[in-house]
């Protein structure tokens, strides 16, 4: 059979266009194989990321290995897909012409033809799985409508386009076949869904829809936007025993001047006034954000400012972001980029300190619980498990010790926590 390495860099959503891309492949005679360096594949489609600086830099340097690649004779073929040759084909063309050709992020079914594959509907739910086969991501929309002002999705992906409601059911069915148990459910803003088709806002319904599928037991929600946070969403989350207790939400920032500046359409009051009811509604709700510091403006006052919202919310999960200024945004054509980039990144290290001791001491609390885990894989002398309260690649895991014990991958588990770290937990599956 003819070979192909599709390698995927980013974010969960291009892991998802990839592994629509990789059905039709394999439909069109194709051994798929994904991102591998060891391989005797003499086709290669890199996937690329173009949201922030060093993942752009990473797409850049894969793609100059796989030209070298070529000019050496250890591949034949190099395609260029995805977000960064959206942004910058003319110029990607110009600086690596050792690529066959680039599509960007909006153009699928140019790269199929090329490739030979078929541009058949049946084959549009289908999915190549590059997850481990118990969990998968279910992407139920496309683009952004927000603009938000450090932002270059909706440059790159275009406008806030909603899946069709029974195509992702049609789609969660098959990937509940292939014995998918975990739906991550990922959009640039998950609770935009449905307002393009039908009028309004309809993740509730689509939530409540995927809850019955068989053979699917977790369904995770990513990347909600603040304003106008649906309630029927909330009830829908606190009713629905297979919807995990868990929401990624990124706030960015909680100061209002850096809100505004941000152009975030949302004040500081509305965000915690918006907190307060998802944790009155759901009381043990892990709640995940995105923090972005130094951007264009932000003052010791605002810091300090996000510092206390940090200490006062104990978010369960969070990352943050030194802000870096991408083309084409509002903040770079109308904001001066003027904090320092060593302020930058001491503002990253002081959050990520402040919620190190805010992981530990939530962590500590769940030492002597029993709580139902996901078993994700074995490395070394432990099983890598998780609760409902993480998502895979981001979040903590429990640590379960190997010896004398069979745990599968993919199932459930009741473990007793005897440990915590930090970002980890440890435990042992109870005794029944």
């Amino acid at each position: 059979m003819k070979k192909i390495n599709v390698v995927t860099l980013g974010c969960s959503k291009n892991t998802v266009d990839s592994e629509h891309l990789m059905a039709r492949l394999a439909a069109a005679g194709y051994e798929v194989l994904w991102d591998s360096d060891r391989t005797d594949a003499k086709t290669v489609v890199i996937n690329t990321c173009g949201f922030i600086g060093d993942a752009k830099q990473e797409s850049i340097d894969m793609i100059l290995r796989a030209a070298e690649a070529k000019k050496a004779g250890r591949i034949e073929r190099l395609f260029v897909i995805g977000c960064l040759s959206e942004r910058y084909a003319d110029e990607l063309r110009a600086e690596i012409p050792e690529a066959d050709d680039y599509f960007g992020a909006r153009d699928w079914d140019g790269i199929v033809r090329a490739l030979g594959a078929a541009e058949n509907p049946e084959l549009a739910t289908s999915r190549h799985l590059t997850t481990p086969g118990h969990y998968a991501y279910l992407k139920i929309s496309e683009g952004c409508n927000w603009k938000c002002g450090y932002c270059a999705i909706p440059l790159i992906r275009g406008p806030h386009v909603s899946v069709p409601m029974e195509v992702l059911e049609e789609e969660a069915r098959k990937l509940a076949e292939q014995g998918v148990r975990e739906l991550i459910v990922i959009a640039q803003d998950t609770t935009y869904y449905g307002v393009d088709l039908y009028g309004k806002r309809m993740l509730a319904e689509l939530l409540r829809r995927l809850c019955r599928i068989g053979g699917i037991e977790w369904v995770r929600l990513h990347y909600a936007y603040p304003t106008g946070f649906p309630d029927d969403v909330i009830e829908t989350m606190a009713a629905e025993p297979k919807i995990c207790k868990y929401l990624d939400i990124p706030f960015q920032h909680i100061a209002d001047n850096q809100l505004s500046a941000m152009l975030r359409r949302h004040t500081k009051a509305e965000a915690m006034e918006l907190i307060g009811r998802l944790r009155r509604a759901i009381p043990d709700l892990a709640l995940r954000t995105t923090l972005l510091v130094g951007y264009p403006g932000e003052s010791e006052a605002d810091f300090a400012e996000l510092e206390a919202f940090v200490r006062e919310v104990r978010f369960e999960r969070l990352g943050v972001f030194a802000y870096s200024e991408e083309e084409g945004t509002h903040s770079a054509l109308h904001l001066r980029d003027d904090v320092p980039e060593e302020v930058k990144q001491n503002r990253v290290e002081r959050i990520m300190a402040l919620q190190r001791d805010i992981s530990l001491e939530n962590n500590r609390r769940r030492v002597g619980r029993t709580e139902r885990v996901m078993v994700d894989s074995r490395q070394g002398d432990h099983y890598v498990g998780r609760t409902q309260y993480d998502s895979p690649e981001v979040d903590q895991e429990i640590l379960i010790p190997a010896a004398g014990r069979r745990l599968l991958r993919g199932r459930f588990y009741d473990v007793k926590i005897t440990a915590a770290a930090d970002y980890d937990l440890y435990g042992e599956p109870a005794v029944k």
